[in-house]
């Protein structure tokens, strides 16, 4: 049975976009809101020591939980349906974040967001899997863009609630109610027609995760489709996370506030995820769009550590630039997903986006622990080598990515 095609602005696209709106909404969310909920159960924001140590084991504990749902929900997406991660994804984080309204120690908070972490890695792999399969081939790839473009301004809408709230409580449950909501959507979205086709077949393995492991021309499509996406998490990690220290190594004395520039770089990001699709359109190729972002990427980062970034105007105005660079999410994941069978495409759509994510403590322990602390080297040479090992990894692996504009996806994997 062949897919019913739908346009770009159709129904299942535009609940795939609030989807990814409330999952960045919450995903960023601890990042804007970090130091007056640490403050409000009971850590001494004058102790860094002891902010550091909290603020890193609730990230942390998020990170473990992206990772386990992203194989999870991957799996259940492939043996079950694409829906059924769509409404179970949601619905586990939006009770997380109710119950992150309620924390008042540092271990109930990382407990909330590692629940949380499982809920969040479902929504984007799977509603990026339903609308490349619902989505004509020559159409996807835009479709998929306005799916991240939409979903990255969550992080602004968060940054500007908890700005009119000033209640960091407050805005979890508004992110809670959001998801519920979001859900009541959700019920009139239709399965993929793929999906169902592939039900019909006998003796295919859907799901297995270690299928990406037991075949080596797959496992490295696999790799590669995970390390072209690098780039984005060493901005927003690192670069844009840590910008006001980054300020005071440039050029001294600054009042620059992360979660404002997490809110300039993710306006970029989701302006460039937009425009990407567009591009991608153009070219008739996804790896000529992804080049073209890359190299403007490189271009930002030469502006990021030269004399022209100094001062809080020019941090923040670079930190949106980079942020717009980086605006390959949608893309990255999209040929993630086009490079793989039916029968695995939900569990490689959601896995690679996490597992991306889940580099950013490698990217650290490589940044802080290896450059700084065991060689000694400043903060601006630590920041340029990490860099320049990231897009070197990240263009290697460019090159032997295949191109996917043209794939036609109702295919499956064999076992072997």
């Amino acid at each position: 049975m062949t897919a019913k095609k739908y346009g770009i602005f159709s129904l299942p696209v535009i609940v795939a976009a609030l989807g990814y709106f409330v999952d960045i909404y919450d995903l960023l969310l601890f990042t804007i809101v970090r130091e007056p909920s640490l403050a409000g159960i009971g850590v001494q924001l004058s102790d860094s020591v002891q902010v550091i140590a909290a603020s890193t084991k609730i990230i942390n504990w998020q990170m473990v939980g992206l990772l386990i749902g992203g194989v999870l929900w991957g799996t259940i997406g492939d043996k079950k349906g694409r829906l059924s991660v769509l409404f179970g994804s949601i619905a586990l984080y939006s009770v997380a974040n109710f119950a992150t309204g309620f924390v008042q120690t540092v271990d109930q908070y990382a407990w909330a967001r590692f629940i949380a972490g499982i809920g969040l890695a479902g929504e984007l792999g799977a509603g990026i899997t339903l609308v490349s399969e619902l989505l004509p081939k020559e159409k996807r790839g835009v479709g998929t863009s306005l799916v991240a473009g939409i979903g990255l301004f969550g992080a602004v809408f968060a940054y500007f609630v908890y700005k009119l709230t000033n209640d960091w409580r407050l805005c979890y449950m508004i992110g809670g109610g959001l998801g519920i909501g979001l859900l009541l959507l959700r019920i009139s979205v239709t399965e993929s027609g793929m999906f169902h086709s592939l039900k019909e077949q006998v003796g295919i393995q859907k799901g297995n995760f270690f299928m990406f492991f037991n075949n080596k021309k797959r496992f490295k499509k696999y790799l590669l489709a995970i390390l072209i996406g690098l780039p984005t998490w060493y901005v927003i990690g690192i670069l844009v996370n840590l910008s006001n220290r980054f300020a005071g190594a440039l050029y001294g004395e600054n009042k620059i506030e992360s979660g404002r520039a997490i809110m300039f770089a993710y306006v970029g990001i989701a302006i460039g995820d937009i425009l990407i699709g567009l591009v991608s359109q153009y070219f008739k190729s996804r790896k000529k769009a992804l080049l073209s972002f890359y190299l403007l990427c490189m271009a930002c980062l030469v502006f990021f550590y030269s004399s022209y970034n100094n001062s809080d105007a020019s941090m923040y105005l670079i930190c949106g630039l980079l942020g717009f660079s980086t605006g390959f999410w949608a893309i990255f994941i999209t040929m993630g997903a086009e490079q793989f069978g039916t029968n695995l495409r939900a569990t490689a759509a959601t896995t690679i986006p996490n597992m991306v994510r889940g580099a950013l403590p490698l990217i650290n322990l490589m940044f802080l622990n290896l450059f700084q602390q065991t060689w000694g080297w400043s903060l601006i040479q630590s920041g340029i080598i990490t860099g320049l090992i990231i897009m070197f990894i990240t263009l290697v692996a460019f090159y032997f990515t295949e191109e996917t504009f043209h794939k036609d996806l109702d295919f499956v994997e064999k076992h072997n």
